[in-house]
């Protein structure tokens, strides 16, 4: 069932409607393993809910979808098995330690005892986390925070990582180190599918789709956009979009 192609992900004609309005409208990419895939847009415009399609969260209203080989619609709980997925809210437990957590997840992605407890020594060594190991995730700063989310939804070594918004209400020095983190998962053949409305991050990315009002604007590598709207920045590319 696993894929074989050099697509990790593929989608074509895909749509979600509430009522009569449509969150995303007829949308279609492909993803290439090992890439770091920007999804860009302002809030509001669609993201959030392509990506909780593709993580097996939503059904789509119609259109098709692939992730890791897996047809959104008959295979949404392989696909939750197969993926990494971090969201804007961290998804990790505040009343819980930061071993716990590790120790949850591990649970979780059905590791091993052994897996788990290596994982675990690994992780608060290399995230420098020895003298917190025992402390409440509340008690954590918020860069802290997202660097330990972001290393739990790889824990169980997945093919392809969703970050939906993952650097949301940090400073700049933490969301670069955030970045660094995102390279190296990319450069061990993780695929990392990353949301932001931060336009500057886009220069990070291999390629981006820039989405306004459930659709796609542009598609392609950052700096080929640039050339594309005659504009420096992937910020000025998005003024452009969104003025139409």
């Amino acid at each position: 069932m696993n894929n074989n192609n050099e697509y990790i992900v593929e989608v074509a004609g895909l749509t979600k409607k509430f009522g009569d309005f449509a969150a995303v409208d007829n949308i279609s990419f492909k993803v290439s393993k090992g890439e770091i895939f920007g999804f860009l847009g302002a809030n509001g415009a669609g993201k959030t809910t392509a990506i909780k399609i593709l993580c097996g969260l939503l059904s789509p209203t119609s259109g098709k979808a692939k992730v890791a080989g897996y047809d959104v619609y008959k295979y949404a709980e392989e696909i939750k098995k197969n993926i990494g997925y971090m969201s804007q809210k961290f998804s990790l437990y505040d009343d819980l330690t930061v071993e716990e957590n590790i120790t949850l997840f591990g649970g979780i992605y059905e590791l091993s005892n052994k897996q788990i407890k290596e994982k675990k020594d690994f992780l608060i060594k290399k995230l420098h986390l020895e003298e917190v190991k025992n402390k409440l995730l509340r008690d954590l700063p918020l860069g802290w925070k997202q660097k330990l989310a972001f290393s739990v939804a790889i824990l169980h070594d997945p093919d392809i990582v969703f970050l939906d918004e993952p650097t949301g209400g940090v400073d700049p020095i933490t969301r670069r180190q955030f970045w660094e983190l995102i390279y190296e998962a990319a450069d061990n053949g993780v695929t990392v599918f990353v949301t932001t409305h931060y336009m500057d991050e886009a220069e990070y990315c291999n390629r981006v789709v820039m989405m306004a009002s459930g659709e796609i604007k542009a598609l392609g590598v950052p700096k080929d956009l640039k050339k594309q709207f005659g504009v420096e920045t992937m910020n000025d590319v998005f003024i452009k979009i969104a003025r139409g």
